[in-house]
């Protein structure tokens, strides 16, 4: 599952922005949390609460582990400068421009986990998935070709294909 948290309006530069973002890009949120807050540049701050923001997004909404987050994704776009100018010799003005940041962060799991969030069903979701009732309605000639699982007192029938055999490769069951 995939994570992703905005901060837009940044009054910082990009280009300073980036190269704190350039360091924390690929790594896990643990290591991540430790490198901005030990690395000297003024682009932490926010970097360090859009990444809190983001796992603690993750651990509400989606019952996810903060060890088991990684930073997929950070860019960091030009926002809107504001304009200004400078009083220069004889009479002259130089113009300023104070930019600001949009930053997007995307945070992934490390090892998926198959909850998709509060009050939903723990079996992952199929295309070809038929609910039935019970298990008595189920008959012999129907389960030769499909897998059966049961879950939440409902019985639940994969149908052979593509996505059943990648659930059986990854759980090692045939």
């Amino acid at each position: 599952m995939e994570l992703t948290a905005k901060a837009r309006y940044i009054r910082m530069s990009p280009r300073k922005i980036r190269l704190a973002a350039n360091l924390i890009r690929g790594l896990a949120y643990e290591q991540a949390t430790v490198q901005l807050q030990f690395l000297k540049k003024a682009a932490t701050a926010p970097l360090l609460k859009l990444l809190k923001s983001a796992m603690h997004n993750g651990e509400e909404n989606h019952e996810l582990k903060r060890n088991n987050l990684r930073i997929k994704a950070i860019y960091v776009d030009e926002g809107p400068a504001l304009k200004r100018w400078m009083p220069r010799a004889m009479g002259r003005a130089t113009p300023l421009r104070k930019m600001s940041s949009h930053i997007t962060l995307v945070l992934e799991e490390i090892i998926p986990t198959e909850s998709a969030g509060k009050g939903k069903s723990k079996v992952k979701k199929i295309d070809d998935i038929i609910k039935i009732g019970d298990i008595d309605e189920i008959k012999d000639s129907e389960v030769k070709d499909e897998k059966v699982a049961v879950a939440d007192k409902k019985t639940v029938v994969f149908k052979k294909g593509f996505g059943s055999k990648t659930l059986n490769r990854r759980t090692g069951q045939k």
